[in-house]
């Protein structure tokens, strides 16, 4: 996934790959301004952003935690890989699944 202007010069996997540090504010308070400039430039990633505020949320009220437990946080993660790798695969327009 990838902006067509390239907000801010920070590129979307980037952004992604660094999703949940912000999201935790876990990240240096310029690297925060740089991440909301670009999620204000780039629809994909601010959707993204968007989902994974509402899951954090849904987490708080059902788990009654702010944090995200590690293992479901391993899933998740390695969910939104497999789906990455997946869009990679049919962006150089090969099956994902290496067929």
């Amino acid at each position: 996934m990838s902006c067509d202007d390239d907000p801010n010069g920070m590129d979307c996997s980037e952004v992604l790959d660094h999703l949940y540090e912000y999201l935790d504010r876990e990240l240096a308070e310029g690297d925060c301004v740089k991440y909301e400039e670009h999620f204000d430039e780039c629809s994909p990633c601010f959707e993204k952003y968007g989902l994974e505020q509402e899951v954090k949320k849904l987490v708080k009220r059902c788990c009654g935690q702010d944090e995200v437990p590690g293992d479901l946080r391993a899933k998740v993660m390695g969910r939104i890989e497999s789906i990455r790798a997946d869009e990679r695969g049919e962006e150089r327009g090969t099956p994902a699944d290496g067929e």
